[in-house]
């Protein structure tokens, strides 16, 4: 029932927006780092990460600003925000999107990458 409930849930996911599209690719540390630094992602309405260049991360998220670091490890992004918000995550690209899928425990998110708003 648990495998059933999982399988389920991960349908309505990759159904919801179609982000498991066939061009959808997995990037390099230097491909994430080529794409994020100085920019942000944001699905545009319930948050906003700004990655600095010198590895600074600032969070906007549902009017909570945190700020933390973010690094890559072994072509993964590494996101460093206190407590609960610290995970590795795989970057998936399709066309302007990107997908991060954590290494362990949580969920994916997405969002688009432009250039970042300096407030």
């Amino acid at each position: 029932m648990v495998v059933a409930a999982a399988a389920a849930v991960g349908l309505m996911l990759l159904a919801s927006d179609g982000f498991a599209a066939a061009d959808a690719r997995r990037l390099t540390g230097a491909q994430i780092r080529a794409r994020l630094a100085g920019m942000q992602l944001t699905d545009e309405v319930h948050y906003r990460l700004v990655y600095e260049r010198d590895g600074t991360l600032r969070s906007f998220s549902m009017g909570t600003k945190k700020v933390g670091t973010w690094s890559i490890d072994k072509d993964q992004l590494c996101l460093r925000l206190g407590d609960n918000d610290d995970g590795c995550y795989a970057v998936t690209l399709s066309g302007e999107r990107i997908e991060l899928v954590p290494s362990g425990l949580g969920l994916a998110f997405d969002g688009i990458v432009q250039p970042a708003d300096r407030n």
